[in-house]
């Protein structure tokens, strides 16, 4: 049987759970994740996982945070004046938004704090910081 290397395009099923049990997404109900190993496409830690698999292997695997979406940068929170945001904008706890910058990129953030004088805004993806659990499912390898 063939084996997934690096340059291989792999699909994988996969479910990835935080250390708490939470299912944070899954490929279930949809087609296989489909990637080139080595290729950057994926995070670092489930990347390294592939090679040696081949089509109906199952593994379970843990990724610290480092090799998967970083450590929480505290420099990636910021406090805004209220008065700088808007009224139209929704500024609860919990709501998404996107910030523009400095070369114009639109950069994801979270409200996680919001008072009467400013609302403090996350750019940390929202499993930065966070180790993962991902069982995966070998479906095909396209060898190159």
């Amino acid at each position: 049987m063939t084996q997934a290397k690096a340059g291989d395009t792999v699909r994988i099923h996969y479910t990835g759970t935080l250390d708490d049990g939470t299912t944070f997404d899954s490929s279930d109900g949809r087609e296989p994740l489909e990637f080139v190993v080595g290729s950057g496409q994926i995070i670092p830690g489930l990347d390294t996982a592939i090679p040696g698999m081949v089509v109906g292997d199952k593994k379970t695997v843990q990724i610290e945070c480092a090799d998967a979406y970083g450590p929480l940068n505290p420099g990636a929170r910021q406090a805004v004046p209220r008065s700088e945001i808007p009224d139209h904008i929704p500024t609860e706890p919990g709501t998404q938004l996107q910030m523009q910058g400095p070369d114009g990129q639109a950069i994801p953030v979270m409200v996680v704090d919001a008072n009467d004088t400013e609302v403090v805004l996350d750019a940390n993806h929202p499993l930065a910081g966070k180790d993962l659990t991902f069982a995966i499912e070998m479906m095909g390898i396209d060898s190159v």
